[in-house]
């Protein structure tokens, strides 16, 4: 048995083992109702691949899915064990068809046909001058279509797989997870907040709206502080540092009030005191900054207890009284 399903009536030949079960896919619940589940093929490799097997033979892969039936019925989580080879039945002879590769359940207690299986199977459609792909029958989930041309049989040279299969594997998730990118994009969501990934975009269900939304993270607040205090010698004339996230940009600049300070030749001025920023906009480690009063630029540190000082400054000038300083600098917070 190399099709294999769970929550089937247990038994031989074809009920289900302990085996099917821990095979099976349980878990992978992704609601579409109150009681049914989105059916879909699980993700991970390439499960379910079809491949060309032969001039009127396709093989399906290995793989997982879950099959819904109706309401009462519930989901079926079916697995693939081993690759399944199908026989495509020859073409009409004037028009071309579509038929369609399925998983199907056959449950007993809910159908009218008579046994327990699940098997993989192929659907055939109707011959016309533009052909559509089959219905199908309860509890089944499609998995390729395949266009049949008109006349196609082994004699005639088989089917074109490479134009002929069309993959109709949709996916499924577990609750709460994002559905990947399968065929069909047309589905509404479950629920609010529900998530799939179309094309490498991450899209959210939005239930008031009824519609599928691009997803966009929200955005950092942007915080704005003002209050730098002064310190001896030193006037503050303006603050504004802005916080998005944990990053934080300043400019404070203020006036020096005392006497003029010179600067050695080496351009160190002992790590000068000019303010001391507010609570909660102190950095976790000590920051350089960049410092200028219009006559010359020099180099500032924030401390990690807010106090700005400015350690350098152009070799042998001097900071006269009553000139501003501008100080700016980013950091983490």
């Amino acid at each position: 048995m190399t099709v294999r399903a769970a929550w089937l009536l247990a038994g031989p030949p074809d009920g289900q083992t302990r085996t099917d079960t821990r095979l099976a896919p349980l878990g992978t619940f992704a609601p579409e109702g109150e009681l049914t589940t989105r059916d879909g093929v699980i993700a991970g490799g390439a499960p379910l691949m079809a491949t060309g097997a032969g001039a009127m033979q396709v093989q399906v892969g290995i793989g997982r899915a879950l099959v819904q039936g109706t309401t009462a019925q519930g989901a079926y989580p079916v697995a693939v064990t081993v690759p399944e080879t199908l026989t495509v039945g020859d073409g009409n002879a004037q028009y071309p068809r579509i038929d369609s590769i399925v998983l199907r359940v056959y449950d007993g207690l809910f159908d009218a046909q008579g046994k327990t299986a699940v098997a993989l199977e192929l659907v055939v459609g109707t011959a016309q001058p533009s052909p559509v792909e089959p219905n199908l029958p309860p509890s089944s989930l499609r998995l390729w279509s395949i266009t049949v041309p008109a006349g196609a049989s082994a004699g005639t040279g088989g089917i074109n797989w490479a134009s002929a299969l069309a993959d109709r594997r949709r996916f499924t998730a577990s609750y709460g997870g994002i559905i990947p990118r399968g065929w069909g994009t047309s589905f509404t969501g479950a629920y609010d907040g529900q998530f799939r990934d179309v094309g490498g975009v991450l899209e959210r269900w939005n239930a008031t709206a009824g519609k599928w939304e691009t997803y966009r993270p929200p955005r950092d607040v942007e915080t704005i502080s003002t209050g730098a205090t002064a310190a001896s010698g030193y006037s503050v004339t303006q603050y504004n540092a802005r916080r998005v996230g944990g990053v934080c940009s300043f400019t404070v600049e203020v006036v020096r009030t005392g006497t003029a300070i010179s600067v050695p030749a080496g351009g160190n001025i002992s790590d000068q005191n000019v303010a001391t920023l507010p609570a909660g906009w102190r950095p976790a480690y000590d920051v350089e900054g960049a410092a200028s009063d219009g006559y010359g630029d020099g180099g500032a540190r924030i401390a990690t207890n807010g106090v700005v000082t400015l350690r350098t400054w152009v070799p042998g000038g001097s900071i006269q009284s009553g000139r501003n300083i501008r100080i700016s600098a980013a950091y983490v917070l």
